[in-house]
């Protein structure tokens, strides 16, 4: 009789690796896709409710600030607890959430709803990427691969929501992809063990020791970034399918509309891809300036331009502001330590997405009074800040690479 060899240690290891990315590609894919559910619905709900779209809007600033808020504590007991059971959270609450806004009754229980779906929603970021950068070792390709199943949330947010309420209704928008979260949690649990023991061995000293000033410095160069780079987001992500109604000259149907959004937001994919090739090749700091100065080009071509020309100076500001996700990630977790990475990227994702809050107070206010031209022109001068931040964090990485690279013994 012949035996079949049972598989080594290693080889399980590299399963429950590969199958642990796979998950986490998954939830940061709905962890986008739940939250730009509603920004596609609302322009259905102006008919149903009989409210402007500036004030509809504004309801889903409730999910956007806890999506902030909420990452510091998700942050903080995913290395002081588990990052499995956090994660496990994330699919049962987001489901939840879902189900409980198909169900409102009125705005203020949805707009409550919500709010638990940003609370649910604020989880994966700090706590799937501490994840992600500890099973990859941060490399290029599986970071970005990671940004792109993110982007495709975001991209198939907007058709499959309008196919959803234009086919059945706008509650089975919500409540179809609640069933999807469920289903997911309940296989995630099964399939990953448990990792409270594995809470007290993790590296406590960054890849590149920093003194306090210097940490200091980045520290505040990386916030200001975060914080530029999620209005920027925001604002293009939560405004694109009313942009896409307004910008073009011929009147659409809510499917058409999120499709057109749909194709902008999938360039932002394509580019994650590339940059996560290309970063494995060039200067990752080079390439970070390079990435946000496309995207000022973008979101300034588009303040001027309308048509199908608005629509292709969109898609290079979205192509940028989720290119320079995985270079980002990247460049911080060379400065990191894995023990406390996890609120590291909870302060990280706190001040990029508590900004969502900002971009929708931006997108109402200014849309209001001079429209998406003004919005736009606004976007573009956060754009250039972003980029001048960039420029300033390049300088002080490449002073601190020259030290750490002098102090290092000759082979």
């Amino acid at each position: 009789m012949t035996q079949t060899s049972s598989p080594t240690a290693a080889q399980t290891a590299e399963t429950a690796r590969l199958r642990e990315i796979s998950f986490l590609n998954l939830a940061h894919g709905l962890d986008h896709f739940v939250l730009l559910i509603y920004p596609t619905v609302v322009i259905g709900l102006e008919l149903i409710y009989n409210r402007p779209y500036s004030e509809l809007i504004a309801l889903s600033s409730t999910a956007f600030i806890a999506f902030g808020v909420f990452a510091l504590p998700a942050g903080w007991l995913a290395d002081r607890w588990s990052r499995r059971n956090m994660m496990a959270a994330f699919y049962f609450g987001c489901g939840a959430s879902l189900i409980a806004i198909s169900l409102a009754p009125n705005l203020l229980m949805l707009s409550i709803a919500m709010f638990m779906l940003g609370v649910f929603a604020a989880i994966y970021h700090p706590v799937g990427m501490a994840m992600l950068i500890e099973a990859s070792g941060a490399k290029g390709r599986t970071l970005a691969f990671n940004g792109v199943c993110g982007n495709l949330g975001v991209s198939l947010a907007a058709g499959i929501s309008g196919a959803l309420a234009y086919w059945i209704d706008w509650r089975a928008a919500f409540y179809v992809p609640a069933l999807v979260l469920l289903a997911s949690g309940a296989v995630y649990v099964w399939m990953t063990p448990d990792d409270r023991h594995r809470t007290n061995k993790r590296v406590s000293k960054p890849a590149v020791p920093l003194t306090p000033k210097v940490m200091a410095m980045l520290f505040t160069l990386f916030l200001f970034i975060a914080l530029t780079s999620g209005l920027v987001f925001n604002v293009l992500t939560i405004a694109l399918p009313k942009m896409v109604d307004e910008g073009m000259t011929r009147d659409y149907s809510l499917v058409m509309i999120g499709s057109i959004a749909t194709a902008v937001l999938i360039c932002g994919a394509l580019a994650q891809l590339a940059v996560g090739r290309v970063v494995e090749k060039v200067s990752a700091a080079n390439l970070f300036v390079a990435v946000t100065a496309f995207g000022f080009i973008g979101n300034l071509w588009a303040t001027y331009a309308t048509g199908i020309p608005q629509m292709v100076a969109l898609a290079i500001a979205v192509a940028a502001i989720y290119g320079q996700v995985t270079v980002n990630d990247i460049i911080l977790a060379r400065y990191t330590a894995d023990a406390w990475r996890g609120r590291v990227y909870a302060v990280r994702y706190f001040t990029l997405f508590i900004s969502a809050g900002i971009a929708i107070a931006m997108i109402s206010l200014l849309h209001k009074t001079g429209g998406f031209g003004l919005v736009l022109g606004a976007n573009a001068i956060v754009a250039l800040c972003m980029f001048l931040a960039t420029l300033g964090l390049v300088s002080l990485i490449s002073g601190i690479e020259t030290r750490h690279a002098a102090a290092q013994p000759a082979e």
